[in-house]
This record gives C-alpha cells, sequence and structure tokens, in this order.
C-alpha cells in the first residue's frame, strides 16, 4: 500500500532538476496559492474518483487520501460528519472499521452535477428556451431564496420577476433540485418556447447582461493560467508516481468544477467568439486522459478497488 511521503519532502530533494521534481514541487505551490476547502474537496474526490468505483471508502483510506492535500485527519472528520448530516454520505461499520458512501440522493445530485463539468452538448441550439414561472406567493421568503440560488446554478437566469429562463437545461436536474428542496409543486415550467429575436443586438446584449459571460470567461482565464504550464510539463511525464497523478487529477478537476460553476453553459450560438471555455474544456480533457491511468493505480492500491481504470466504465465516458 502506498504511503504518501508528504510531497515537499520529494520536492526538496537535493539533485538535479526533472520532470520528476518539478511536479510535486507544482503541486505544492499550487496547493499554497489556493489552499482547497476541506468539505469542498471531499465531494470531489467523491464525485470524481470514489463514484465510479461505487461511492464507498473505508475512513482510514480517506484520510489517507487528503494527506497530501494539508488537509488533516481532523478535517476530514468534520468534514464527512457535515457532509453525513447535509444528506450527501451515509456511515456503515465492518468491526472496528468505519466506511462512508454516498447516500442515493448523493449519488444523483453528483451525477447531474458532473455531467455539467465532463460533458458539452454539441448539436445546434435550434432557439428554444425552457422557462420556470415560480408562484412565489406559495413560498416563504426563505424559500424563495434558496430556490433562486439554485436554480442559478444551473444556469437559469431572471427575467422578470419570478421568471426565470434557459436555453439547453437538463430536465433530470432540474427535477432533481425542484425535488429536493420541496418546490416542484411551486413553479410551473414551460419547454420548447421558442423567441424570434435571435441575433438582433438587444436580444444579444440581454444574454450578456444577465449571464455575466464576462466574469466567466475571467474563471477559464484563470484555470488556464493555472494548469497550462503543467500540461508543458508533463509532455515528458515518465517515473512520475501514482500520487503524483492523483493530485494533478484531483486539483485540476477541483478547479475546473468551480470555474464550470459559474458558467450557465449556453449554446454556442450565444457565447462570443472564440470562447475561452472551449479552450478551458479541452485542456482539463488533455489532463484529465493524461492522469487517469497512474491516478487509478493509487487509488486500487490505497482503496482496494478493483482494477481500476479498467473495471470503471464510466471513467471511460468522460471528456470524450
Amino acid at each position: 500500500m502506498y504511503h504518501f511521503a508528504f510531497l515537499s519532502v520529494v520536492a526538496d530533494t537535493p539533485g538535479p532538476r526533472s520532470r520528476n521534481s518539478t511536479v510535486p514541487l507544482w503541486i505544492r505551490r499550487t496547493l499554497a496559492a489556493d489552499p482547497p476547502r476541506a468539505k469542498s474537496l471531499l465531494v470531489t474526490v467523491f464525485g470524481d474518483a470514489l463514484a465510479p468505483h461505487g461511492g464507498c471508502v473505508q475512513l482510514k483510506a480517506l484520510i489517507e487520501l487528503l494527506r497530501p492535500f494539508d488537509i488533516n485527519e481532523r478535517l476530514v472528520r468534520t468534514s464527512v460528519f457535515r457532509l453525513v448530516k447535509e444528506g450527501w454520505l451515509e456511515a456503515s461499520r465492518n468491526g472496528r472499521e468505519s466506511s462512508y458512501g454516498l447516500t442515493k440522493p448523493g449519488r444523483r445530485r453528483l451525477t447531474y452535477a458532473y455531467a455539467r463539468v465532463y460533458e458539452r452538448v454539441l448539436e445546434p441550439w435550434k432557439g428554444d428556451w425552457t422557462l420556470i414561472l415560480v408562484r412565489a406567493e406559495e413560498l416563504s421568503t426563505e424559500r424563495r431564496q434558496q430556490l433562486r440560488q439554485e436554480l442559478e446554478w444551473q444556469g437559469l437566469r431572471q427575467l422578470a420577476p419570478q421568471l426565470y429562463a434557459h436555453p439547453r437545461i437538463q430536465p433530470g436536474s432540474l427535477t432533481e433540485l425542484l425535488e429536493r428542496i420541496g418546490a416542484r409543486k411551486k413553479v410551473v415550467s414551460f419547454g420548447n418556447a421558442t423567441t424570434d429575436r435571435i441575433g438582433c443586438g438587444d436580444f444579444q446584449e440581454l444574454v450578456n447582461e444577465r449571464w455575466n459571460l464576462v466574469g466567466v470567461a475571467k474563471q477559464y482565464r484563470r484555470f488556464l493560467r493555472n494548469f497550462g504550464r503543467i500540461q508543458e510539463i508533463l509532455n515528458d511525464s515518465a517515473g512520475l508516481l501514482p500520487q503524483h497523478w492523483f493530485s494533478i487529477r484531483i486539483l485540476m478537476i477541483h478547479a475546473f468544477r468551480r470555474a464550470v460553476l459559474h458558467d450557465p453553459l449556453l449554446p454556442e450560438e450565444l457565447l462570443p467568439k472564440p470562447w475561452v471555455g472551449n479552450e478551458a474544456y479541452q485542456l482539463a480533457r488533455e489532463l484529465y486522459r493524461l492522469s487517469l491511468r497512474g491516478s487509478e493505480e493509487l487509488l486500487v492500491d490505497m482503496c482496494g478497488f478493483e482494477n481500476g481504470f479498467s473495471n470503471a466504465s464510466i471513467l471511460k465516458e468522460r471528456f470524450l
């Protein structure tokens, strides 16, 4: 079983600078520049690395997986406890060993969330919209605020009081969030609504104003700056350890997930040309493919998953 030698030790090893020392140094600097929050990183690890293998892991293995990210045992235990309270995880015991796995609602929520990360819809947009009309009088102020936040996380924006819209929204993810917050019977949805104003200047101005694509582009440019360098280093990656590949994979997908969280994922027809999000997606795709097999070796050894990448067919469908 691998036991993570703390990455700073590897980076500080004397001798000529090589690819093998540059990568741990990059990992250490990335962590120092933008330390991930424990609970958020746990969601990334469960959603990206553990869910394809059943979504359940022993607590001691989870502690070891998070150690190289400067997240200690206490923070892991505290974050796991909070995720259990929030309905993401559930506990089980086998003798003296504690394990934690995704609940059914947690797995369903992650499935829809990560579809936004790994997939890009390429079919031409036909000009149809999904409209959501909120029956505000039937919701408390707190519930209305929660619903607005959840709808905006899914990329919808408010066009008029209590009216939200998106040109390409997943019906499954919309249904899931409405059921989760108990608001499914408090809204009226209209699918395949169309407009005759596509291509008009005022319509494009409305899109830019409501969806703040300038802010979204800034997030993607930051991702490209931070992770473009490691792509150059990995062009010659012979001899890297599985723990390095796992750190690269998780740091990358964690940063990319946060950028996508702000992206409403509008159709190409409504985006600026060229769209920087496409470049960021291609970089994420390349880094994921480079790091996948090595990182799976670590998961097999540390978590006991059988056959890793070759046995987790869902992994082969990501970033196609």
